[in-house]
């Protein structure tokens, strides 16, 4: 079980409960690939441009549920079995060209160093000088393209040891092999266009949801304030907090990250009072947060904790207010 900041809103019997793991819930996995499988099947033989347009949507939409999953298989929660964490997580990751040992370490250390100047993910904060500018907003336009990049090179050339290496160059020669069969296969039936479209497209705007929601959770929170103040829940709606397996209530994830995926909703109720007494931060929307990232551009230091003190000042005033 991973380091959880100490909440004491959360009482250890409650816990306890929280992190049991109950198989049942994962039957959601075998549905979500169904879905998959089944828009893909429409995608693939409908003569309606705008139909196959939706079906493409919908299965980048529906990759992120599976890349929610897998995220669960970093924290080794998703099943009781380490060694079935590791089976989906590659499994899950074949799609996506990054290896899962790559994605794993990279988040784990994430968790270990969240929003301080160790934490690998915390590139929306900089300086604000040229190339932090022109990092976030590629990491916007062509995120998929970058996280290929860094987790299959960068990440791994930096951080691997001997045996960590053999295991991620091990995954990338079995998608070189995977993707290679794949677009023989497809040529051989003269089918191959057809099947980069499939996969691409989706992919693209996978890459795209994943870019809202990645700076979503943490945009803006206060910097080396730890797990709960520095990461940002997401209300949104039940429609994503059910597609993407409750990520969304991400505080909680943060603070204890061994509790699976179905019961993070009752961990953020569990946790609303220490919420309340720090002020943490929780939005109603993805892309509400997601615009304000887009029109305020990389955060600094200097900025971070001016806005905070404004912010504070405001709150403080607001008993004072009419009404």
């Amino acid at each position: 079980m991973e380091h959880a900041e100490t909440v004491h809103t959360v009482s250890p019997a409650l816990l306890r409960e929280l992190y049991r793991h109950k198989w049942y819930y994962n039957l959601k996995i075998p549905l979500f690939y169904g879905l998959l499988i089944g828009f893909g099947y429409i995608a693939w033989h409908t003569s309606r441009v705008w139909v196959e347009w939706l079906m493409y949507g919908l299965i980048g939409y529906l990759w992120m549920s599976i890349v929610t999953f897998m995220h669960d298989c970093t924290h080794s929660v998703l099943f009781k079995a380490r060694w079935k964490n590791w089976a989906f997580g590659i499994f899950s990751t074949l799609p996506l060209i990054i290896t899962f040992i790559s994605f794993r370490e990279d988040h784990l250390e994430h968790h270990r160093y969240n929003r301080s100047p160790q934490d690998p993910d915390a590139f929306t904060m900089g300086q604000r000088g040229f190339w932090d500018f022109v990092l976030l907003y590629a990491y916007i336009v062509v995120g998929g393209i970058l996280t290929i990049i860094q987790f299959t090179f960068i990440y791994p050339l930096q951080k691997f040891r001997q045996k960590q290496l053999l295991i991620h160059w091990g995954e990338v020669t079995l998608r070189v092999v995977f993707y290679t069969g794949l677009i023989l296969w497809t040529s051989s039936l003269g089918v191959r266009e057809q099947f980069l479209r499939l996969w691409l497209i989706p992919g693209y705007i996978f890459s795209f949801l994943n870019s809202v929601r990645f700076i979503a959770e943490h945009y803006e929170t206060p910097w080396n304030a730890g797990q709960l103040a520095g990461t940002r829940t997401i209300i949104s709606n039940q429609v994503n907090s059910f597609f993407w397996n409750n990520i969304n209530y991400h505080m909680g994830h943060h603070v204890y990250p061994a509790v699976p995926w179905y019961n993070l909703q009752k961990l953020h109720q569990a946790l609303l009072p220490e919420i309340t007494r720090k002020r943490a931060v929780v939005d109603p929307s993805y892309f509400g947060v997601f615009f304000k990232a887009c029109l305020s551009g990389p955060e600094s230091v200097e900025r971070n904790v001016a806005r905070l003190s404004t912010q504070a000042k405001k709150r403080a005033l607001q008993p004072e207010l009419p009404g």
